[in-house]
């Protein structure tokens, strides 16, 4: 059966689900086993323990938010090339992509495994958690190449319309870090650094049975090792196009960081407060994000194909669709919040302050739902730079200055820092709607 959809064609909302609905599962997937980590911890260690797996993932949730801003210019160039029909153009894509993310890859690891202690002193970690953040985030470290090998390989496969197959990749690591969490941190007590092994056990598996996949699948154009070479014009589209995503996602991650600081200097029961809910809104953001990542690749695909009017019916699809979802959780969040943030901890002081926490931040679940397709279909056209731009705004003059002003009204309390994020997301959308205002009156 051909898994490659066929973005050009159909019915829209058919479609676009059509095509999200795997992507949302392969999330899903990938957040149950990175969130496994801080359950398991959770569940058989102390807070000082949680605090560590909670700030070590915060920081190499920024390393792969990098790594998928860069591949997002894979699957973008890709699905423009697909609409066109342009076979020659996809097998140069892909080839020197492959070269090019083998740099990456060696580059980042090597700053990660170097920089390990002092991006865990700049983090403030509380000196109770000081040794877990520090294994979690040096033995997580060496696993980013396969972190960098299965979004290329994912990249590749969603730009040409298949969602489907990255799911299987995903399942197979999700299944395999659960089973060594609960081994290596609930049978030998190995903390954080149990949960660590287990991350990058799952990662490095997982992408191996990615690559033989693709190596026994093949593509349905010509492809060979001759087209496996670094080509300097393609490479320059890769990151002019990933680079602002990639940089985007970094620097709001960088702001997640620098508000975990903040948390830090409120105590140990902050700091792993707010690391569980922040895991929370991982799971909570991942169907717009799904959406959202169905609407770049539809908007490609239909870009390259010049269907002006399908791309903009893609996008209206999409927030309807993602609206769905972040109503829902941010009204449960205001009356059960306390269900959510127990999933991650038994102490009673951390889901007392999370739930806190989670009562303003969820309603950022209905904003992000608008921001996240508009950037999208943007991207998708190949203007990445405008949704970076917003988001930068959005984040460094609201966000972090709200959270530090918020943060000193009541130092024992996280209530009014999670007022911050919808906030400042409500200025990313004002931004929006008058950029796109803008655009419609000028065609």
């Amino acid at each position: 059966m051909k898994k490659e959809l066929d973005l050009t064609k159909g019915s829209v909302p058919r479609v676009l689900l059509q095509f999200a609905i795997p992507y949302l599962l392969a999330n899903v997937l990938q957040a149950l086993y990175g969130g496994a980590d801080l359950f398991v911890v959770g569940q058989f260690d102390d807070a000082a323990s949680v605090a560590g797996v909670a700030i070590g993932s915060q920081v190499m949730q920024t390393v792969t938010g990098i790594i998928l801003g860069l591949t997002t210019g894979i699957t973008v160039l890709i699905g423009i090339a697909t609409g066109a029909r342009d076979h020659r153009q996809l097998a140069s894509i892909i080839g020197s992509s492959i070269w090019l993310f083998v740099i990456v890859g060696a580059v980042l690891t090597l700053l990660m495994t170097l920089f390990h202690y002092p991006i865990t002193l700049l983090m403030r970690t509380p000196a109770e958690a000081m040794a877990d953040t520090k294994h979690y985030m040096f033995i997580c470290s060496l696993g980013i190449p396969f972190i960098i090998g299965y979004n290329v390989v994912c990249g590749i496969l969603r730009g040409l319309g298949d969602s489907r197959t990255p799911l299987y990749f995903v399942a197979l690591a999700c299944v395999i870090n659960i089973t060594f969490d609960f081994l290596l941190v609930g049978g030998f007590h190995m903390r954080a650094m149990g949960a660590a092994l287990a991350t990058v056990a799952s990662q490095g598996i997982s992408f191996l049975f990615a690559l033989w996949y693709l190596h026994r699948r093949g593509f349905s154009f010509a492809f060979t090792r001759r087209d496996v070479r670094l080509d300097g014009r393609l490479s320059r589209r890769v990151f002019t196009l990933g680079a602002p995503i990639a940089l985007q996602d970094a620097l709001v991650n960088v702001s997640f960081l620098i508000i975990t600081v903040i948390a830090n200097r409120m105590g140990v029961v902050a700091s792993a407060s707010l690391g569980v809910v922040e895991k929370i809104i991982v799971f909570a953001m991942l169907p717009p994000v799904a959406i959202s990542s169905a609407v770049a690749a539809m908007t490609a695909q239909n870009y390259g194909a010049r269907l002006v009017d399908r791309m903009d019916r893609c996008l209206r699809a999409g927030i309807s669709m993602a609206l769905v979802f972040g109503v829902s959780v941010c009204v449960y969040s205001q009356f059960l919040p306390h269900t959510l943030t127990g999933i991650f901890t038994r102490d009673p002081a951390v889901v007392a302050m999370g739930a806190e926490y989670l009562h303003g931040y969820s309603i950022d679940c209905i904003m992000v739902s608008f921001v996240f397709c508009i950037n999208a279909y943007f991207s998708g056209q190949g203007n990445s730079w405008f949704p970076m731009l917003h988001s930068l705004i959005a984040t460094f003059l609201f966000r972090i200055p709200l959270s530090w002003i918020f943060s000193r009204i009541d130092p024992t309390s996280l209530f009014w820092m999670g007022i911050a994020p919808p906030l400042a997301t409500m200025v990313s959308l004002l931004v929006c709607l008058w950029y796109m205002y803008r655009k419609r009156a000028s065609r």
